[in-house]
């Protein structure tokens, strides 16, 4: 597909990264010289210099024949203007906009439209609907939904006192008393797509799919005592903190948010009554220490300095808190800060960029194409959700007949709202949801694609 990236921040990036390497046609724009330079260096693309809400530069960029815009500035008003514009030039064109201020949330979706949006990206938000079930379910280092949340993927460490060390795959299910399949092991940077003699070792960060109930059920048997959330402390207030501190009041959690800018406290104070916010530098330990760091249930770093996340996440783990929620900026060096004690990692562009993904791959491929989509094992396993239709093929055949490729594995058959685990007696009928792991190549793009011809 022709595609239009406009604004090449973190964001834009990311997706000029993942798109480019499934082969579409990608256009950049930006107002920044030296960011579409480093762009073309790294990726095959075009790159077109200028305000990228004008039709000058739209056409330079070739809008009347791409097939989707993708507006990722850092103004929401400058991305918005972008798709009606495009839009204007282009009727056919499909246009995605990152539109991240609160004040704008509601109404972008109600306005569609007139901004002739095909779909609205924020960030913020999704990363702090990720946080938000990660303090509600407390126990995992992530965790992703399908099947409206009938099924899920999990990531656990093995560590050096966990009872999965040194277990076979073989014997797992005797141990954790649950339907669960291990679906994928990051191991010492690498992805593997396990078999069933394949042994967990300590440092090994485990991907397991299951229901909800029977993911609650290992987690008992495992030994990891969890319980709601009752006080939360949440390091800086941009529009994360905001979103996440609102959908926590609701479930009636306590909040406190530390915040060094004075103006934007008075801000959160007046957006969020309940909320407790304390103007001060949350690097401080004195003021961490102060405001009940260790007597907190969950503690999220979310300022807009990766560094000063790790630190204080660091400190969190040195003071035994239960739960700790980092908020990454850049998705660099996975690797190394994976072997830090910072609790679960969350990365809002990474949720971003893979939503918009998921959208390119469905306007792909109109029919079969994944409802859901879920990186793993720090982008290099993809995890998916089909919903099984009459032009998939082997319904009703039993999976131990049909063969499937090299690194792909089915994870999951959920059956009129109810989710198991695939053994070789099973098999799946239309209206059926699959979920479906692969190495991350992206050679899945349809269901039909698992199987081997």
């Amino acid at each position: 597909m022709n595609i239009l990236v406009a604004g090449i921040g973190k964001v834009g990036m990311t997706l000029v990264r993942q798109l480019s390497a499934e082969g579409h046609d990608l256009t950049v724009i930006d107002h920044s010289s030296s960011v579409l330079e480093n762009c073309v260096e790294d990726y095959d693309v075009m790159a077109i210099e200028g305000n990228c809400a004008t039709m000058e530069t739209l056409a330079e960029a070739g809008v009347e024949n791409a097939d989707l815009l993708l507006a990722m500035t850092n103004a929401d008003e400058v991305n918005l203007l972008c798709c009606m514009t495009a839009h204007h030039m282009n009727s056919k064109l499909h246009t995605i906009a990152r539109i991240r201020d609160p004040e704008y949330t509601q109404q972008a979706y109600t306005m569609r439209g007139a901004f002739a949006l095909s779909m609205v990206v924020n960030p913020d938000r999704s990363a702090a609907r990720e946080i938000t079930r990660l303090i509600k379910y407390p126990g995992f280092l992530k965790r992703d939904t399908f099947a409206k949340g009938l099924a899920e993927i999990v990531e656990l460490k093995v560590d050096e006192k966990s009872v999965l060390k040194d277990v076979s795959l073989f014997k797992l299910n005797n141990i954790v008393k649950a339907q669960i399949l291990v679906c994928a092991v990051l191991r010492e940077g690498n992805a593997i797509i396990p078999s069933g003699d394949f042994s967990l070792r300590q440092g090994d960060r485990i991907f397991v799919t299951g229901s909800a109930r029977d993911l609650a059920e290992m987690l008992r048997n495992l030994g990891i005592i969890t319980h709601k959330a009752r006080r939360v402390l949440i390091a800086g207030g941009g529009r994360i903190s905001y979103y996440l501190a609102k959908s926590l009041l609701e479930q009636g959690t306590a909040v406190q948010i530390i915040e060094r800018d004075e103006k934007r406290c008075h801000d959160l104070a007046e957006a969020l009554p309940d909320a407790s916010i304390i103007h001060g530098d949350v690097s401080n330990q004195y003021i961490l220490n102060r405001e009940g760091l260790e007597g907190c249930d969950s503690f999220v770093t979310a300022t807009g300095v990766d560094e000063t996340n790790i630190v204080m996440a660091l400190y969190a783990a040195k003071k035994n808190v239960p739960q700790i929620i980092t908020k990454l900026g850049r998705a660099e060096n996975m690797e190394i800060i994976n072997e830090l004690s910072v609790g679960s990692l969350v990365c809002p562009k990474e949720l971003c960029a893979a939503s918009v993904v998921r959208y390119v791959r469905a306007m792909k491929n109109q029919v079969g194409a994944a409802v859901t989509m879920h990186t793993i094992a720090d982008g290099q396993a993809e995890a998916l959700e089909f919903v099984v239709d009459e032009n998939t093929h082997h319904c009703n055949e039993q999976l131990k007949n049909i063969k499937l490729k090299d690194n792909v594995l089915l994870a999951g058959i959920t059956h009129k709202g109810k989710t198991i685990i695939p053994r070789g007696d099973s098999y799946f009928v239309p209206g059926d949801s699959l979920v479906v792991v692969e190495n991350g190549q992206g050679m899945v793009l349809r269901l039909n694609d698992i199987f081997e011809s």
